[in-house]
């Protein structure tokens, strides 16, 4: 017998837009390109202890990988989970890009304001995480490097980073998991190492619903011994700090 996944909540978030909410654990996020060449720069950070937060370094180490995919999860700076990529349909998400700087927007497709321009300005990561992590109780202090969802750059032998033109496409989407209550924070901006001469003009949709219960053989718990440790890790801070069942 088919069940359906209970649907919680969608939303469409244009280019230059940014968004943030608490989401707690357990909940599916699947995001979905609504035309070519989105890049969402993303952060998590533990909603519950906002310290911890994203760690960029432990998650590629502990993995063997320098960029996300289905399999992969997100590790905090304590080791712990706070979301796994269940489902994806291009395989390959950057994580050594981060997010791009007002300057870099400035000076890559021209200094526009909203004085001006008005809702047409250009914004930068910098600028949307910046107000989304102080509406989150954060300043930019909190920053980290970011996920960029949908973005594909990649190092040569002699360490250089290569943008890849054209990676997403409309109707691609990636999920991710949440594992633990997370402070979610969007910025749908250019990625710094995009090709492109003109802003980016791809919204994309975020839909929300309840995730099934992890299984034993689950792909992000079993892709490497560290992910188990790290859930492991996740599974006994929640026990201490929550009580209860899993």
């Amino acid at each position: 017998m088919n069940t359906v996944t209970p649907f919680i909540s969608s939303k469409v978030i244009p280019a230059g837009g940014k968004w943030s909410c608490r989401i707690s654990k357990g909940k599916q996020l699947t995001f979905t390109a609504l035309e070519d060449g989105v890049n969402i720069s993303l952060l998590l950070y533990n909603a519950t202890d906002l310290t911890e937060r994203y760690n960029m370094p432990d998650t590629l180490k502990a993995q063997h990988t320098s960029h996300l995919t289905k399999g992969h999860i997100l590790m905090s700076d304590n080791g712990r989970v706070l979301a796994s990529i269940i489902e994806d349909s291009l395989g390959w998400h950057d994580t050594i890009s981060s997010y791009a700087t007002k300057k870099m927007i400035d000076e890559k497709y021209g200094l526009t304001n909203y004085q001006k321009q008005r809702n047409d300005w250009y914004r930068s990561g910098e600028e949307n995480f910046a107000i989304e992590l102080f509406r989150n109780g954060l300043t930019t202090r909190d920053l980290v490097p970011a996920v960029n969802l949908f973005s594909k750059v990649y190092c040569d032998e002699k360490g250089n980073m290569h943008f890849v033109p054209g990676h997403a496409k409309k109707g691609d989407t990636v999920t991710l998991r949440t594992e633990m209550d997370v402070v979610l924070i969007l910025s749908n901006t250019p990625n710094p190492f995009d090709t492109s001469s003109t802003y980016p003009t791809a919204p994309f949709e975020l839909a929300i619903t309840d995730a099934k219960p992890i299984q034993e053989d689950d792909s992000c718990l079993n892709n490497r011994p560290e992910n188990r440790r790290a859930f492991e890790n996740t599974w006994d801070d929640m026990l201490l700090t929550k009580g209860g069942t899993l």
